[in-house]
């Protein structure tokens, strides 16, 4: 008895599902290729017919084109927008000036500070790479000579 109650479920659940009205408009399937009958004929069939190219599957089906993503909306980097927010909030004249030092002086100043520093920290690495003979440019030289037997040139004095 135990075993018969997982199949009496699964006939009851399949049975609540069934709809004894149906209406036709929603529940119907629409037609399709299979819904219509054709009577072949193969003594008919000419050799045009089947090497034709119309049934084979198009190229677009078979590798679809990449989907092209669109990207979000550029954001507005112009200085009025961004300075007229800043300053909504502002109460008072020296809160305004405050704003503005800020967004004109200190601002740029450290974006200034910081890039040169890179750029010269930069400049410091490769230069010491370049006179070690550690830069990439380097590595590659000696690869590219090596994969074509060729005599490496020999190292020139720099001045440091």
């Amino acid at each position: 008895m135990a075993s018969s109650l997982p199949t009496e479920l699964g006939s009851t659940i399949q049975a609540g599902h069934i709809r004894r009205h149906p209406d036709p408009r929603q529940d119907i399937a629409p037609s399709t290729a299979a819904d219509k009958r054709q009577l072949v004929d193969f003594h008919s069939a000419r050799r045009s017919d089947i090497d034709n190219d119309d049934d084979d599957i198009p190229y677009s089906v078979l590798r679809p084109p990449k989907k092209h993503y669109n990207l979000p909306p550029l954001p507005d980097l112009r200085f009025e927008q961004s300075y007229l927010h800043s300053i909504a909030s502002a109460d008072t004249w020296w809160k305004v000036l405050l704003i503005t030092a800020r967004d004109q002086v200190l601002m740029p100043l450290a974006q200034g500070v910081l890039l040169n520093l890179a750029l010269v920290g930069w400049q410091h690495w490769n230069k010491n790479a370049r006179v070690h003979g550690d830069s990439i440019g380097i590595r590659l030289r000696r690869w590219w000579y090596g994969v074509n037997n060729w005599k490496l040139p020999a190292p020139t004095k720099r001045r440091v």
